[in-house]
């Protein structure tokens, strides 16, 4: 008999924990597991702004998927571009451009999400994302580069709108992004005789209410006056009207000039999702509290992609995008996975959230573990303790630390690495959010495919 073909598809906190708990807790025997992953590595994603400012390398928070020989998960690079539910096939584009069939028994589905973007004149064409590895080297290239460019120009107009740069989203991605920025920027400046520190001004704008509503009433007050006397003017209940490569306009009528808009406002479901033709939640997949894909036996779904119901909270509530419960939702569905293969009853997915962290640099942050309001050097050493904690790898924790270590003593060389010396890359750069099937198109791809094989 053939052993039945598990297939995972993302290799974010959810699809990682899944297929490390399968590989530990399933015989070789017992089932075949499948990795479809465009890298080869896990990605730690909150951490990404102190790799855009320069603190912590590319590599310390990219957690290689092949580095331990014991792994048997066969790992496909490329990525899934449609499902077909009836035939149970995957349609994945190789790193080569081909597009192959995997068939499979069982599959998690767990993509994640792209930025969200909105009908803005001139945003995929001019803004900047926060979403990949790729885009945090790119934007730490960016940032210093235009204060070389503003230091070489003898235009002040020039000069003044390079050294603006504009952060949209009062989320965690969007406050810690402008936070270590800036503290990048202030540090840099020092190195620029010729450059006014004055005339670096960082904007940070949202149209909700309020920073971070989630941290509560006095700990995003708290945030809010960090980054104020820090001299990021932030303007709240506002956002783009249109993007241009000079200048950026607010829906209150404020025209900014600037080369550098950073978009960081909220992400929604992979794609992948759509290829389905089943029934979603705000684009999120509707599954049930087990994680399955109600109508199709052997269908898994979680984390970003998935609406999953919050049982902690109950009232029809849905768990929120974060790695905390990503990482959990992962095992539980690993572990429902086998329960399925066995014969065994599926557990649904309960977990009480254990707080937030935001760190904002330096000795700044504000954490709320369990409840417990911190704010200074001791929601930092929270915020950071949970993130070493959280890093799968004694690797990655060794490279994390050493990283932060070294640049709290010795401080940033800021060096320019050139990758964006060539051909300036924008947000529809770095997300291929074009590369996905249409249902019929999986459908009548995979039609096809089996008409070729008979």
């Amino acid at each position: 008999m053939t052993r039945p073909r598990i297939l995972v598809v993302g290799a974010g906190f959810a699809g990682v924990a899944c297929v490390r708990r399968l590989e530990r807790r399933l015989a070789p025997e017992e089932a075949d597991l499948t990795l479809v992953t465009p890298f080869s590595y896990q990605l730690y994603l909150p951490l990404l702004p102190q790799v855009a400012s320069g603190v912590l390398t590319p590599q310390s928070i990219a957690l290689s998927l092949r580095r331990s020989e014991k792994y048997r998960t066969r790992i496909i690079p490329g990525g899934a571009i449609g499902v077909d539910l009836r035939s149970k096939v995957c349609v994945v584009r190789t790193i080569t451009d081909e597009i192959v069939n995997q068939p499979y028994d069982y599959i998690v589905l767990a993509p994640g999400s792209i930025t969200r973007t909105f009908d803005i004149p001139g945003l995929t064409d001019h803004a900047f994302g926060m979403k990949t590895l790729a885009e945090a080297a790119y934007l730490r290239d960016h940032v210093i580069s235009q204060l070389d460019l503003a230091d070489a120009s003898h235009d002040p107009a020039e000069r003044a709108s390079r050294l603006q740069f504009v952060v949209v989203g009062g989320g965690y991605a969007g406050t810690e992004t402008a936070a270590c920025l800036q503290r990048l920027t202030h540090a840099a400046v020092r190195r620029y005789p010729r450059l006014d520190p004055g005339l670096i001004k960082w904007h940070l704008i949202d149209i909700a209410p309020k920073l971070m509503p989630e941290l509560g009433e006095k700990l995003g007050r708290s945030a809010q006056e960090v980054l104020t006397r820090r001299g990021i003017e932030i303007s709240l209940g506002v956002s783009i009207a249109k993007a241009g490569p000079e200048e950026v306009t607010f829906t209150n009528g404020r025209v900014v000039p600037t080369r550098t808009l950073i978009w960081t406002a909220g992400v929604v479901a992979s794609p992948l999702i759509a290829t389905l033709g089943a029934e979603t939640v705000r684009g999120r997949l509707a599954v049930n509290a087990d994680m399955c894909l109600p109508g199709h036996d052997g269908v898994f779904a979680l984390g970003d992609a998935a609406a999953v119901p919050d049982e902690a909270k109950g009232d029809g509530a849905v768990c929120p995008p974060t790695a905390q419960h990503a990482l959990r939702q992962g095992r539980q569905v690993a572990d429902n996975v086998i329960a399925t293969l066995r014969g065994q009853p599926m557990r649904p997915y309960h977990h009480k959230d254990l707080g937030l962290v935001v760190d904002l640099g330096g000795t700044d942050a504000v954490s709320k573990p369990l409840g417990l309001e911190l704010r200074g050097l001791p929601a930092q050493a929270v915020a950071r303790g949970y993130h070493f904690a959280a890093l799968r790898t004694n690797v990655a924790k060794v490279r994390v630390a050493t990283n932060w270590l070294l640049n709290a003593v010795a401080g940033d060389d800021f060096v320019r690495t050139g990758f964006q010396a060539r051909k300036p890359a924008k947000l529809h750069d770095f997300e291929y959010t074009d590369a996905y099937l249409t249902p019929e198109q999986v459908r009548a791809h995979v039609e096809e495919a089996g008409r070729a094989v008979r």
